[in-house]
């Protein structure tokens, strides 16, 4: 999986031996369609199971623009967004492939790697230790091993641990950055892992879940009685996700299956089986939103010169103009990622915050099962 996403304004272009080696293989997945890598559009909410649901969002892949159409759905009755019809697993090796890792892999290093992120990142960490300083903490999602790197700054005493399905994991024990890799999906591994750790982290994962309350089991196995759990996933009541449109990056389609509204999520650990010990809004709020909107437009009206998931290379002339475009946009993205770093003290106070963070402790005695 990943951490906390952004859309780079104007990403390179992969080397062309580089696509050229992979298009073969790619055309010929496209060539049997993209419906295969859809489940059944499902009548009901995943979340509360009524059948009142609505169009939310209709969009395109705005990122790598690999070929597929995806639908958002939200139930009336619990405000819950989902993908409908949701990607299969297949579907999701197929989307994700070549964007953590392989031809996206040096993007997505610079991105988690930013200064901004490591900004986010200390954050967290001084959220979680107010309320305490672990012995043993893993990271669900913890892509390359960004966030424990950082973390470890301010808990020096630590032991991280981290988890994910791509080969960053490994890449992050050799590199020194978690003790630990854990390769998998981690409701298949949690019981490998039950009562091991004093906290859990999952930055801009749970949206990512075929199944969150999965994911929610898996970290109270993993956890100790007493032990903390942080979440934080976009916000899909931020009022910028009305004001954008499908060119609100959160929603970032199509690997976002699940938009959990807070009251939900609070609910959902409570019945768990956790205490809810804090609630953030404001400061777990990324400010990218009006940039990347921008950006993900230009990408799609100028899009890039060579992809593997593309049957022709674009040619000279629509590089030309994709690289006039970029340019003259260049005084509009100065704007708005001026707007985005200024805006924030005021816009989150008003609605406008794209993330939110939930902390909750693990109960030290377990309600009996059917309670």
């Amino acid at each position: 999986m990943a951490q906390t996403e952004q859309a780079a304004p104007a990403s390179a272009a992969p080397a062309p031996q580089d696509v050229a080696r992979k298009r073969p293989a790619y055309l010929s997945e496209l060539a049997r369609g993209t419906d295969r890598f859809h489940e059944p559009r499902r009548a009901d909410c995943p979340w509360c199971g009524s059948h009142r649901l609505g169009v939310r969002l209709r969009t395109t892949d705005l990122i790598q623009h690999k070929p597929g159409t995806f639908t958002v759905d939200r139930c009336a009755d619990c405000d819950h967004s989902f993908q409908n019809p949701r990607l299969t697993p297949e579907g999701l090796d197929f989307y994700y492939r070549d964007f953590y890792d392989g031809l996206g892999g040096k993007e997505a290093e610079k991105l988690f790697g930013a200064e901004s992120s490591t900004k986010r990142y200390l954050s967290s960490t001084r959220a979680m230790r107010t309320h305490m300083e672990p012995q043993s903490w893993l990271d669900v999602g913890t892509g390359h091993g960004h966030f424990p790197s950082v973390a470890k700054t301010l808990l020096r005493h630590t032991n991280f641990d981290g988890l994910d399905l791509s080969d960053g994991v490994e890449e992050a024990v050799t590199e020194g950055r978690i003790r630990e890799g854990h390769r998998g999906f981690f409701p298949e591994l949690a019981a490998s892992l039950a009562g091991r750790y004093d906290a859990v982290s999952m930055f801009h994962y749970l949206e990512h879940s075929r199944d969150p309350r999965a994911e929610l089991e898996a970290a109270k196995t993993v956890l100790r009685p007493g032990g903390h759990l942080m979440i934080e996933v976009p916000d899909p009541e931020s009022r910028y996700a009305k004001l954008l449109g499908k060119w609100w990056c959160s929603y970032f389609q199509p690997q976002h299956l699940h938009f959990v509204p807070l009251a939900n999520l609070r609910k959902e650990l409570e019945k768990s089986g956790f205490t809810v010990v804090g609630v953030e809004r404001r400061e777990p709020h990324i400010p990218f939103d009006l940039t990347t909107a921008v950006a993900l437009w230009l990408n799609c009206r100028f899009p890039k010169a060579d992809l593997p998931w593309r049957a022709k290379a674009a040619t000279a002339s629509q590089l030309k103009v994709r690289k006039v475009a970029w340019w003259a946009a260049l005084p509009l993205l100065a704007v708005t990622y001026g707007l985005d770093m200024v805006l924030p003290p005021l816009i989150t106070r008003m609605g406008f915050s794209n993330a939110y963070r939930v902390i909750a402790r693990k109960n030290r005695r377990q309600a009996p099962t059917g309670t």
